[in-house]
């Protein structure tokens, strides 16, 4: 039976399963572990799992997972962000007995995941991109992600050196705080060479829309952006587009390069296999849960693509000089005095926001050179 068709069946025969023709996994987690060293482990991805994007990065991740002594790895893509996946974690549950769950979309987690976990309070949901808060989410939950701004900020100083019109694109889907920040954060690297650099951001709307990614790409090359970057699932249109009307582009989520090897500069990339391995290392001993994990380009999160021939030596130089200050710590991207696009101040002179700091994760600005 091929791989999509036992998704389907799964899906459909989990309505006896939710009707009690099988034991569930509901019990505490010491018991979800009685069998052993061995951990079942499903994997949930909103697209195709070859999107040159966001899913290949987890399905990557997923792949070095699975090579782990007595790991046990189920996958699932192109599953929606509704009541679907509520229904392709209970059957990886009562079908296969997961007992960690990585859902790996935003808007997998409230309310479905949330719903999920509280039927299962003996199976761990580990949500990428959430915001898990003590005393609000479940304990059997919990959330992870990387501070990819940090690639994003690089992308930028990429970017700010090989622009010639001193106007940069980025596409994005939704506004919310992780896009917002890398918006800021790509904006901030080309102005840290140039500060009359600008960047014009059109929103497409969805994680996954390649005609309205086209278009975007297309119509900020139109106002004169030459270099162009993305916060969608796939920057696959993004990068062939910007490429084939002669502009350079910065990758995201995973290495593009091979899909336009002369325009491309350089990416921003994950580096999921950090945080999986920590989840799925506490889930194997029966430590407690890792409520909320962070990590950059020093703890391993993230890291960059390879230099592109667009980019020039004096260029490669100054991202891989402005890399080891972030490898050092010894660069603050948030910091004050800093203003947003309308003017208005959104840090104070004198404060800095680390990385860690919460209140980036509850962006909802856009810095001083963004228009759009």
């Amino acid at each position: 039976m091929s791989e999509s068709r036992l998704s389907v069946s799964r899906r459909h025969f989990l309505q006896a399963v939710v009707a009690g023709s099988l034991v569930s996994l509901a019990g505490p987690w010491s018991r979800a572990l009685a069998a052993g060293d061995k951990l079942t482990v499903g994997f949930i991805y909103v697209g195709p799992r070859d999107d040159y994007g966001y899913n290949q990065a987890h399905a990557e991740a997923a792949a070095q997972i699975r090579k782990l002594p007595g790991i046990t790895a189920l996958e699932e893509e192109n599953v929606a962000e509704t009541v679907a996946v509520q229904k392709t974690m209970e059957s990886m549950i009562e079908l296969d007995g997961a007992q960690l769950i990585f859902p790996t979309s935003f808007g997998y987690f409230d309310p479905h995941v949330l719903k999920v976990a509280a039927k299962y309070p003996g199976v761990r949901f580990a949500h990428c991109g959430g915001l898990w808060r003590e005393g609000v989410h479940p304990k059997n939950t919990g959330s992870f992600f990387g501070y990819i701004d940090e690639g994003q900020y690089l992308n930028g100083v990429a970017a700010g050196h090989a622009s010639k019109t001193r106007k940069l694109g980025f596409v994005a889907a939704k506004p919310i705080p992780q896009v917002l920040r890398n918006i800021n954060a790509f904006t901030m690297g080309a102005r840290s060479v140039d500060p009359s650099i600008t960047t014009r951001v059109i929103f497409t709307g969805d994680w996954a829309m390649p005609v309205k990614e086209a278009e975007a790409a297309n119509s900020l090359v139109d106002q004169g952006a030459d270099v162009l970057t993305c916060h969608v699932d796939s920057p696959k249109v993004v990068v062939e587009t910007a490429a084939r009307r002669g502009a350079m582009v910065c990758g995201y989520h995973a290495d593009q390069s091979a899909l336009a090897p002369q325009a491309y500069l350089t990416g921003a990339q994950w580096n999921w296999v950090t945080p999986y391995t920590t989840l799925v290392q506490a889930a194997m001993s029966g430590a407690p849960m890792p409520n909320f994990i962070r990590g950059g380009l020093r703890e391993g999160y993230i890291k960059t693509s390879p230099y592109g021939p667009a980019l020039s030596a004096a260029g490669q130089a100054a991202v891989s000089a402005t890399k080891e200050k972030m490898l050092a710590g010894a660069l603050t991207i948030f910091k004050g005095p800093l203003a947003d696009n309308k003017g208005r101040t959104v840090i104070a002179a004198g404060v800095e926001l680390a990385q860690t700091d919460v209140a980036l994760e509850a962006m909802d600005w856009l810095v001083e050179g963004v228009q759009g």
